[in-house]
């Protein structure tokens, strides 16, 4: 009987869910920048500049991270993420809460949310500026839900504590335990947030503490939910490292899914990432795509989580090289700096519409060659083209020749620098560049008709 009660959710999926994500999704995160400490200012004003500098190339969502429900106290950087119990059994601090056990943005962060209004007046803002709107939120329900016994909406009388899991937590924040979606009301919860989610008008949510270790059943809950609500909303699980045994299941249930842990400004990093992209190439496609994590371009850590605030660490061909292959691999784009900060240097890297298509319009992007010094990957661009990523990624500088025999290609091709904008001639066997160390070019090559 559950199994036919849910038959019609299912069926309703092919039409919710077949609206978004149709390619990877393009915005912006406050997690790099402002850790668990963004202020609805500096969301609007996040929002505003992509609506003036970066809509008219695609980019489109505005996503607040972590820990919006807490008061993080004035100057904090990283603010507590704990919850410490007293010996009534009740929590500190308090999150802000709802009488049904949904945790609401703190107003003295989002002071629009004030008189029970939650994210809707945010969402409004951001939707006014033709910008979409998401959130970060953690695997499961609120201890302190559990500890009160609140109701779950639409349960049938249960309450939190009889849909929690206790043995499941997260090892990085005790906010929150799983939930046993076994349990009857346990995917009443679920549909309650979503509905609440939906009614405040938001477009994704990004679901942490739900890949490692994957939990098959919750994901599948917030899908059923998401398909309950009736709007459209981009399901992004966090963290990874993903289980690569479950590919199959992570592209039916998800939008999108890191493949690893927590990405920054650190060179080893980019070469890891190589690595873990190798493992899941072919898997991504329209509605599911692999994650490789923020983009660590521009101004970050202004307020935490992880070293002092700066400008990414990432040299100027270590940039070029890290957008290049995320744009190459087709991995949704979130842009970790502070947008209204941002030099002419993140102007260019960001707003390259060439280089976005990429990212946008690419078909199959696989790797073609890897050695010591040299990468090279490739994806359909169309009509027999293809984008071609030729990376340096030797600690000096080296020729990195791209050899058309190894692209299919036995006749002479027309090469474009995607990143200058401009025609580089005909070649016949090989195209040839000095790079940089860390260094890389993205090129288009049109075969001859």
């Amino acid at each position: 009987m559950r199994i036919l009660c849910w038959l019609p959710l299912l069926f309703l999926a092919a039409g919710v869910s077949a609206q978004v994500a149709q390619r990877p999704p393009l915005g912006w995160n406050s997690y790099n920048c402002f850790g668990s400490a963004v202020h609805e200012e500096e969301v609007r004003a996040n929002a505003d500049y992509m609506a003036k500098n970066l809509a008219r190339y695609g980019w489109q969502y505005i996503v607040v991270d972590f820990l919006w429900a807490y008061d993080n106290p004035p100057g904090s950087r990283i603010g507590n993420p704990f919850q410490y119990r007293l010996g009534d059994g009740s929590y500190v601090p308090w999150l802000a809460m709802d009488s049904w056990g949904r945790l609401q943005p703190h107003v003295n962060k989002f002071p629009s949310a004030f008189g029970d209004k939650g994210f809707k007046p945010l969402a409004d803002f951001v939707h006014s500026l033709g910008l979409k709107f998401g959130i970060h939120v953690m695997r499961g329900i609120p201890r302190q839900a559990v500890w009160a016994h609140s109701p779950v909406m639409g349960g049938g009388g249960v309450d939190a504590a009889a849909i929690a899991d206790t043995n499941s937590t997260c090892p990085w924040m005790n906010q929150m335990y799983g939930l046993d979606m076994r349990k009857p009301g346990a995917q009443a919860y679920l549909n309650s947030l979503l509905a609440l989610y939906a009614g405040w008008g938001v477009d994704l949510i990004k679901v942490d503490d739900i890949s490692r270790p994957y939990s098959a059943a919750e994901i599948e809950g917030y899908r059923k939910a998401i398909e309950a609500c009736g709007r459209p909303m981009v399901l992004s699980l966090s963290p990874g490292e993903t289980p690569l045994a479950d590919s199959a299941h992570v592209k039916q249930w998800g939008n999108m899914w890191r493949m690893a842990d927590d990405f920054w400004d650190s060179w080893p990093e980019v070469l890891k990432m190589f690595g873990y992209a190798k493992k899941w190439a072919g898997v991504g496609g329209e509605g599911h795509w692999p994650d490789c994590d923020m983009l660590q371009i521009g101004k970050i850590s202004k307020r935490g989580p992880v070293g002092p605030e700066r400008y990414s660490r990432f040299t100027e061909d270590e940039l070029m090289t890290h957008i290049s292959f995320w744009c190459l691999y087709r991995s949704p784009l979130m842009i970790g700096g502070n947008l209204p900060e941002n030099r002419a240097l993140e102007e260019r890297l960001l707003g390259n519409p060439e280089v976005l298509a990429v990212n946008q319009e690419g078909m199959n992007p696989r790797e073609l060659a890897h050695d010591a010094g040299r990468m090279i990957w490739v994806s359909d661009a169309g009509g027999g083209a293809l984008y071609v990523g030729a990376f340096n990624i030797g600690d000096s500088a080296r020729e990195v020749s791209v050899d058309l025999y190894l692209l299919g290609i036995r006749r002479g091709v027309a090469v474009r620098d995607l990143w200058a904008q401009r025609e580089l001639g005909r070649f016949g066997k090989t195209y040839s560049r000095m790079l940089p160390a860390h260094g890389c070019m993205l090129l288009k090559i049109i075969p001859y008709l």
